[in-house]
């Protein structure tokens, strides 16, 4: 899938989401309004922040064309505006200006960072779909991070939540192990079948006329842009840390997993 100009790697299918090291062509070289530099990649494995989930972060490798000096620069987060912004770390931009467009750059994901969130953000969906299959609360907020994340749910109160009875459910899907798959589909056709105020489907633009969908077989459909593993056996379990009221009819679940 092309996102103004760049090619985002893990978007088109779920196998996209375990690449940890590609190869991309330096397009442009930028600063934002605050004068921090940033780049622009014809491609692109690097997670934007949005949606709830955290930026990946990693480094970006290129040869320098007069001395022909390996250089390093660290990712230290990416944004989407107008364009995908790979921004630098600050201490890195003395090598920014040996790097200059159409130059060849080779790309590593913090491995360990990444799949930490493909895991919590697949658990997000698996407890989202438990907790409203239970007490029919829709998932109104989330939070994904490596060690732990946090969902918010309404209309739902405290005494409402079994927390063990979350968890053990959840279990029992993933002893199932069922597949995850990733793929686009006509926004008619999902609104059609599917159950349009659970997956917040509203919230989508109406100009957004094909919807980039997760599916957890026999668990649950639902458009999302993040990113996410294969089998929900890889998540091992989960643990719900803590449950909170926040205000009127909503709760936050803070999760972890084992």
């Amino acid at each position: 899938m092309i996102v103004n100009g760049t090619d985002i790697l893990y978007m088109d299918d779920i196998d996209g989401n375990y690449i940890k090291e590609f190869g991309a062509i330096c397009k442009e070289i930028k600063e934002d309004e605050k004068g921090r530099g940033y780049l622009v990649l014809d491609r692109t494995a690097f997670y934007p922040a949005g949606g709830g989930q955290e930026s990946d972060t990693g480094n970006l490798g290129f040869t320098d064309p007069i001395s022909g000096e390996t250089l390093s620069l660290v990712i230290s987060r990416v944004a989407k505006k107008d364009d995908i912004r790979h921004y630098v770390e600050e201490g890195d931009a003395i090598h920014i200006g040996k790097l200059t467009p159409g130059q060849e750059v080779t790309c590593s994901l913090d491995w360990k960072k990444r799949y930490q969130h493909m895991r919590m953000h697949t658990a997000q969906h698996l407890v989202s779909a438990v907790v409203y299959n239970i007490t029919g609360a829709l998932t109104v907020g989330n939070q994904i991070h490596a060690k732990r994340s946090r969902i918010d749910f309404s209309p739902l109160s405290h005494d409402k939540v079994d927390t063990k009875d979350i968890e053990n459910q959840c279990s029992d899907f993933i002893r199932m192990n069922p597949r995850i798959r990733v793929f686009f589909e006509k926004r008619s056709i999902i609104e059609g079948t599917v159950d349009a105020e659970r997956c917040n489907v509203s919230l989508i633009p109406q100009s957004v006329r094909e919807l980039r969908i997760v599916k957890i077989e026999e668990v649950e459909l639902c458009p999302c842009a993040g990113t996410h593993i294969r089998d929900l056996a890889e998540l091992n379990g989960i643990n719900i840390e803590s449950v909170r009221s926040k205000g009127k009819e909503k709760v936050r679940i803070t999760y972890e997993l084992l």
